[in-house]
């Protein structure tokens, strides 16, 4: 195992003391430092891995300097545009640092959606023609390598890191003063939600906390389409799911993902009807990845919904509060919800006890569509 503030320090004595990302589970421990000794002006959460590539492809342009990029591997296919159309030397020739966690590594178990992602992980990086390596305990010689090949080559470069490769490194939970958890508040939404009703709710611990609450009534999951993976998508498929349907189709978002792909809610709000049903729940924070902090509660979430056409709006911090406005969501069109909710979730919080695929073929059988 690697000392996270070690190999912190081995970076800045390298001149690599810039970084921006989008945080990743196996990364947590790496955020969590970067977070505790970083200026926040050289620490830039982005809102998608490919944003981050261009904040460090900028910075270089500035100083000279070689930025760090953090990601989980799922995060290759948002940087894939920027790393190959900016970065690239037949392009710009802009050198930088990929670190890049390895979900689904190939004998590691780990959940579905990441399987495919940890097989081509480094296959696409050879597939862009980005040199890379497997971190390991001596590290050192591995960052002399890459500085030396991002200064000869003007080329990224990236190191791929494995499950469990640093030492842990935590940081004090916010504190944003709100009563209720995100389980908590997703408790009452449900109690609101009809039985011919279908939702679509956002990865990590919404869709865990949705399952389990779900198997605790023991009701049916046939009406949930749990998106396990694809980050910043689950406005998207709630869309295209409301349109092929007249039943109510809520999606529960969360703050990372809304501000992922931010430009969805425009086209949303120009195409959605009447039965597409958007909630957030904003707790300031990518929690199911470490507990990093998003600017979601430093903007008017509220203010940009209306900007891009939603016109019935309503924020909710009680129990009380959310009766109401879901009973005023129900019946309005272009409808939103925002929960403002806490930090914090069960330690012994489970997983979806049921397939992708299975969760697709129940919902599909729902909808009353055959394979």
């Amino acid at each position: 195992m690697i000392d996270t503030k070690e190999f912190y320090d081995a970076l800045l004595l390298r001149q690599m003391d810039f970084f921006a990302g989008v945080p990743d589970s196996l990364l947590a421990n790496l955020c969590a430092c970067i977070k505790e000794n970083a200026p926040s002006d050289k620490n830039i959460i982005a809102a998608n891995e490919g944003n981050a590539v261009g904040i460090v492809c900028g910075y270089h342009i500035a100083t000279g300097r070689y930025g760090v990029v953090y990601m989980q591997n799922s995060g290759e296919g948002n940087a894939v545009n920027p790393l190959l159309s900016i970065a690239d030397e037949e392009v710009y020739g802009i050198p930088l640092l990929l670190v890049i966690g390895w979900r689904g590594e190939p004998g590691v178990k780990d959940e579905p959606q990441h399987k495919k992602q940890g097989k081509v992980t480094l296959a696409l990086l050879e597939a862009m023609g980005i040199a890379y390596e497997v971190l390991q305990d001596d590290y050192a010689p591995q960052l002399d390598r890459a500085v030396t090949y991002m200064r000869d080559k003007s080329r990224p470069f990236a190191i791929v890191v494995r499950k469990g490769t640093f030492s842990p490194c935590s940081t004090a939970t916010e504190d944003n003063g709100y009563p209720l958890s995100r389980e908590e508040a997703l408790a009452c939404v449900l109690d609101n939600i009809g039985e011919d009703d279908f939702v679509v709710s956002t990865t990590g611990k919404t869709s865990r906390e949705i399952f389990e609450l779900r198997e605790a009534r023991g009701q049916s999951h046939a009406g949930d389409f749990l998106t396990v993976g694809g980050m910043g998508h689950t406005s998207s498929i709630a869309l295209g799911m409301s349109l092929g349907t007249d039943k109510n189709v809520y999606c529960i978002d969360g703050d990372g993902s809304f501000l992922m792909h931010m430009g969805a809610f425009a086209v949303s709000a120009d195409k959605a009807g009447a039965n597409f049903k958007y909630i957030l729940n904003d707790n300031g924070a990518h929690e199911s990845v470490g507990g990093q902090p998003t600017v979601g509660l430093k903007i008017d979430v509220s203010a940009i919904l209306r900007a891009v056409g939603f016109r019935h709006i309503r924020t909710a911090e009680t129990p009380e509060q959310i009766t109401e406005a879901m009973r005023e969501l129900a019946d309005v069109p272009l409808g939103a919800l925002i929960l403002y909710t806490h930090q914090g979730s069960r330690e012994d919080l489970g997983r979806p006890t049921v397939s992708p695929a299975e969760n697709k073929q129940a919902m599909m059988k729902k909808f009353g569509v055959k394979e």
